[in-house]
């Protein structure tokens, strides 16, 4: 398999469907199963979390309303947010902090601090190593939580039984200054499919597993791991 596949995706496979929202992965064969969502905000506009841009892709966010903004918060995940933002004629959110994104995207942008807009998404941001923005979103009134790169569930995040992963290079020191003491009804991930059934203990989990299956996970994932690192560097 490639780590991530940069030709237009032919197709689209929805994911992660709740009442407020969904989620699609552009290119489902791709070792690095880059996930897109749509959450619909307490204000009830569409939110597109890290999207990239897919065939039918505004059909199927429309069953949830109209788009009132593109979310990115990953400095590694600027996608297809600037074609998706001029096509709804949305801005592209980013933290007050975000590095790197502004200059890969061609669409007005919106600096904002520790809430997204009128979504009821609460955002902290964080250096996890040299050069790597991410924020993550919690949503208090419904327990949503939305997590770019640090956690997981592609295969390439996740060893033994793990239902979630840290990344394989922040294992060592897991993020609990970001995610400890946060019990989510869903955990979303920019990689793989969503935790849906009891992502409270699988957060904790994955966790309290970090460190001590750093090894491990270094053997089994650590080159594609570090494949899909040069690969985002260089875009």
């Amino acid at each position: 398999m490639t780590t991530f596949v940069r030709d237009d995706p032919a197709g689209v496979r929805v994911i992660d469907r709740w009442s407020d929202g969904l989620g699609w992965i552009a290119h489902p064969d791709e070792d690095g199963r880059r996930a897109s969502h749509a959450v619909r905000g307490e204000d009830g506009g569409v939110w597109l979390f890290d999207p990239l841009d897919a065939p039918g892709i505004d059909d199927i966010v429309a069953e949830l309303g109209d788009v009132a903004g593109i979310a990115v918060l990953s400095n590694y995940h600027a996608r297809d947010a600037g074609v998706l933002a001029a096509r709804h004629d949305v801005p592209v959110w980013l933290p007050e902090s975000m590095t790197r994104v502004e200059d890969r995207i061609a669409a007005p942008t919106v600096r904002y601090g520790a809430r997204l807009g009128d979504s009821g998404f609460r955002v902290r941001t964080r250096a996890p190593l040299p050069g790597w923005r991410e924020s993550v979103a919690f949503r208090p009134a419904d327990g949503t939580l939305y997590v770019p790169d640090l956690l997981g569930t592609a295969p390439l995040y996740r060893v033994t039984d793990e239902r979630l992963g840290v990344y394989t290079f922040r294992r060592p020191m897991p993020p609990r200054d970001l995610l400890g003491g946060l019990a989510p009804e869903r955990i979303l991930v920019g990689h793989g499919e969503g935790v849906f059934e009891d992502a409270a203990s699988a957060l904790s989990g994955a966790l309290d597993r970090s460190r001590p299956g750093f090894p491990r996970a270094l053997l089994e994932n650590g080159a594609s791991q570090l494949r899909a690192l040069v690969g985002v560097v260089r875009e």
